[in-house]
């Protein structure tokens, strides 16, 4: 019995709130697999299991599958489904509210990863309880709406660069691997998505205060249009225009055309006395 003969049997119905857009198509499930390169002593985190096509190739290449799953009518089909699995567990519960660190107890693994074909409407919070809870992955692949992934890996000076963009880049390098068609979905989305690639990073430039850099950043962005003289005036403004000349920019530049590492070095120049 197909995936979807297994659903419909069990009576299943797709759920608009839960952004629920199962990716069926061999070659792109291969690809995602591929570009994750699991070993055998990997534990991979699966958020959204759905139909559990992604969910079946992980555990080919894993020691262990941890999935969650916020529909619980999945729960019997899946059953059916991963019932050859031995070593996929699925919590249904919001991943949001877990606590993951407890979750993973269980678990012996040399190496956690993150593959995920995410809900649109969650993205950002998902990766962020990773970082905020420091929960020690070595990279994430997940399949997001392919506009949020533009803002991910988004460059300076590009429309797309933003706040955001300097929070995930802090912690990941970050590239968009592949575009997916909305046509290779059951049911079809109404926009196309993209796979993307975080490697955390493993020498990265550290601000004394990370509290203050990301205020820093997310004031200076607050209102794009406008300069950091403009964004920053709370802050000493003398300070960050002489910390930006040292790399050939002054407090009349947008928070655009600034990078990571300069913003880093605003912030620590910030908190000296």
């Amino acid at each position: 019995m197909n995936t979807k003969d297994i659903l419909n049997k069990n009576n299943f119905t797709f759920k608009k709130k839960f952004g629920q857009n199962f990716l069926l198509d061999q070659n792109v499930l291969n690809n995602i697999v591929d570009l994750a390169e699991i070993t055998k002593d990997t534990l991979v985190i699966e958020i959204g299991v759905g139909a559990a096509a992604l969910t079946k190739k992980l555990s080919l290449k894993a020691k262990n599958v941890l999935g969650y799953e916020i529909d619980k009518t999945l729960k019997d089909p899946l059953k059916v489904i991963l019932d050859e699995y031995e070593n996929v567990d699925v919590v249904y519960d919001d991943f949001l509210n877990r606590n993951i660190k407890q979750d993973l107890q269980k678990y012996k693994y040399d190496n956690l990863m993150v593959v995920a074909n995410l809900p649109y409407y969650i993205t950002t919070p998902i990766i962020s309880k990773f970082i905020n809870e420091k929960i020690d992955v070595s990279k994430i692949i997940v399949m997001v709406q392919n506009e949020v992934a533009d803002r991910f890996s988004a460059v300076i000076g590009s429309k797309n660069y933003n706040s955001l963009t300097i929070f995930l880049n802090y912690y990941f390098d970050i590239k968009k691997a592949f575009m997916v068609s909305r046509n290779v979905f059951y049911p079809k989305p109404n926009v196309d998505s993209a796979v993307v690639l975080f490697n955390k990073k493993k020498n990265k430039l550290k601000a004394i205060d990370e509290n203050m850099f990301f205020l820093i950043v997310r004031k200076a962005f607050k209102q794009k249009r406008k300069t950091l003289k403009n964004n920053l005036k709370d802050f000493d403004i003398d300070k960050i225009n002489c910390t930006l000349n040292k790399f050939g920019k002054d407090i009349n530049y947008r928070a655009e055309n600034i990078t990571i590492e300069e913003f880093i070095e605003i912030s620590n120049e910030l908190i000296k006395q």
